[in-house]
């Protein structure tokens, strides 16, 4: 016969195994999703410092791993082999990315609006694109928007890149700073917060043009607003991990909205991240530097827009052709 005393231990054990089942379920329940992240050293990096300054203090939902990289081209081999799960990158090489892997990635949100300018230094020679005739430009971004939005503002001002200036590219911005300051070159090409940080470094340069300006006078009323950066992800992510995907464009959203509102905090994060060596310089590039959330439906047709453009003046820039509604990812 089944004791009481039998019963007593039965009832024992299986409380127990309920409590060690909860306990075990609990653990389960707190574990973070993980994200790995990749972004330039500019704009884009500069907008996540808030976030990875959370993350590497434990008080984000998801649990992200960084990567700071100096060129676009770095980025292109770890999304195409799958060793990063969100890039940010230039809008046009979402585009050839999307191409490229036949539509194995998303676009996320665009996160920097223009943030090219022209240098000259030494002179004032430049005062508008149609004086760059048979001058020598010093750039980065050899085929990503720097590349491409320039010729575009050389076309459409009667200049042939190819022969009626000289371009000459470099792997980094921070070469073409030097390039400035060892006075190898008078004119360049640079993106914020770099052309603070070479303004800071070669006293007589001086901004000779506002690409962004440039671009809307071409494009005038109604046209199409130049944009420079977009954040992407591999779409095995998305549909493996939505939530995860979902809860990191709040906590980006939030990170860009503080750097925005909180400037000087934000220029010293920038500073111990290693973006740019100078917190004072970097609070003069953030006001600059164009930084933005925009998801959904307005992303969605500033991309089209930006990306027609530059599709229409080489189709080559965008990857080949259009990408199609499902590049877009809308919530």
């Amino acid at each position: 016969m089944f004791s009481m005393k039998n019963m007593r231990k039965l009832v024992s054990i299986l409380l127990c195994i309920a409590l060690l089942g909860g306990v075990l379920a609990g653990c389960g329940a707190g574990k973070k999703s993980e994200l790995s992240v990749v972004a330039m050293t500019g704009p884009t990096g500069i907008g996540m410092v808030k976030l990875m300054a959370d993350s590497e203090a434990e008080s984000t939902e998801v649990d992200y791993t960084f990567e700071l990289v100096g060129a676009a081209d770095e980025i292109t081999g770890k999304i195409v082999n799958g060793d990063v799960d969100i890039a940010a990158v230039p809008c046009n090489l979402a585009s050839v990315l999307y191409n490229k892997t036949q539509g194995a990635i998303s676009v996320l949100a665009v996160n920097t609006k223009g943030v090219l300018y022209i240098l000259e230094a030494g002179g004032e020679s430049i005062q508008s694109v149609a004086d760059l005739a048979g001058k020598t430009i010093v750039s980065t971004g050899k085929g990503t928007t720097p590349e491409y939005t320039l010729n575009y503002l050389l076309t459409s001002n009667g200049l042939n890149p190819e022969t009626d200036v000289t371009i000459e590219y470099k792997s980094e911005a921070t070469e073409v700073v030097a390039a400035l300051k060892q006075g190898l070159c008078d004119v360049a090409m640079l993106p914020q917060p770099m052309v603070t940080a070479a303004m800071a470094q070669v006293s007589d340069l001086r901004v000779a043009l506002d690409v962004t300006k440039e671009w809307a006078n071409i494009q005038g009323e109604g046209g199409t607003d130049l944009i420079t950066g977009c954040v992407i992800v591999r779409n095995e992510v998305l549909e493996n991990n939505k939530k995860a995907v979902d809860t990191f464009l709040k906590e980006y959203k939030a990170s860009i909205n503080y750097v925005n509102e909180n400037v000087a905090d934000a220029a010293q994060l920038v500073a111990d991240y290693g973006i740019i060596a100078n917190a004072a310089i970097a609070e003069k590039a953030i006001p600059a530097c164009n930084i933005v959330f925009m998801g959904g439906e307005e992303m969605k047709a500033n991309m089209e827009g930006y990306l027609g453009v530059l599709a229409a003046a080489n189709p080559k820039a965008v990857g080949g052709a259009l990408p199609d509604a499902a590049f877009y990812y809308i919530p």
